[in-house]
């Protein structure tokens, strides 16, 4: 009976935030429609990741035994194998883009186009091959720091269940209701890599079914865990920085008005607080 409930929560708060999140985006949040941008949504997405990885996430894992220096070690490695999934996501399509269009530039050059003209075609492709790599990017990198994360998030439901029924329910709610504007932030960045909307959200709704793997993992090997969960969420963290501060930030960066600017940190600051009042919520209950 406690491992259906807690199949059946974790499923909801896993894969349920996801849908949530999806049908606030599709309500008219991210597309201008209600006066809420693309660059308000990346701006709520920076803000909700850096506030679940150190409003959260970190403070919960350095509330354990765990010391201090070897979850700051595994943040730091965590944070370079990132940076090298990242590096081998935009290589593989920077190798794929290579073979694909080498034949279309010699064939330019065949019909006599001007040094001059080729010269300003090659610099727009770049900066149009460069803005698509920025948008590529964080893509695996997210998913797989997502995973980690709800995989964790099910371990952390199942411990709640196995202690007692209510307070299992309360860590599900509080997981799904932590999750929609981290979420929000996720469909945002696969969006941005891919066209394909449907395909985000699958992406997305695989890795919060994750969180019913660790509600399972968690109820059977809860004692054995414990001592490994704090490490699960530096892991998790350092995916949710590195997006942020790789991916999200520099497409934040650019020369705005006033009143685009303060809108920008306005909806920075509102991912963060959501995120930071909804942890406070789980952690007093």
């Amino acid at each position: 009976m406690t491992l259906v409930a807690i199949i059946l929560a974790t499923l909801a708060a896993g894969i349920g935030s996801v849908w949530v999140a999806a049908l606030l985006m599709r309500a008219g949040l991210g597309d201008g429609r209600r006066g809420v941008g693309p660059q308000h949504l990346l701006s709520l997405a920076a803000g909700a990741l850096l506030a679940t990885a150190f409003m959260h996430l970190l403070p919960e894992a350095f509330e354990s035994q765990a010391g201090a220096h070897d979850l700051f070690a595994t943040l730091l490695v965590g944070l370079v194998f990132f940076f090298l999934l990242d590096k081998a996501e935009l290589w593989h399509h920077g190798h794929e883009h290579g073979h694909g269009h080498g034949h279309a530039h010699s064939h330019g050059h065949a019909h006599g186009h001007t040094h001059g003209h080729a010269h300003d075609h090659a610099n727009g492709d770049a900066h149009a091959h460069a803005e698509g790599e920025v948008r590529r990017g964080g893509g695996w990198a997210l998913l797989t720091g997502d995973s980690v994360h709800c995989f964790g998030d099910g371990i952390l439901i199942a411990s709640a269940f196995m202690a007692d029924l209510r307070l299992g329910v309360v860590a599900a709610l509080s997981v799904l209701a932590h999750e929609v504007p981290h979420h929000m932030g996720d469909l945002v960045v696969l969006r941005q890599a891919s066209a394909n909307r449907r395909m985000a959200l699958l992406k997305v709704s695989l890795a919060g079914a994750v969180t019913a793997l660790g509600g399972v993992v968690g109820y059977f090997l809860v004692g054995e865990l414990q001592d490994w969960l704090p490490y699960f969420l530096a892991i998790a963290s350092s995916s949710f920085i590195y997006v942020a501060l790789a991916d999200l930030i520099p497409q934040l960066q650019k020369r705005l008005s006033a009143g685009q600017t303060v809108a920008q940190i306005a909806w920075l600051v509102a991912g963060m607080t959501v995120v930071t009042l909804v942890s406070g919520m789980a952690h007093a209950h």
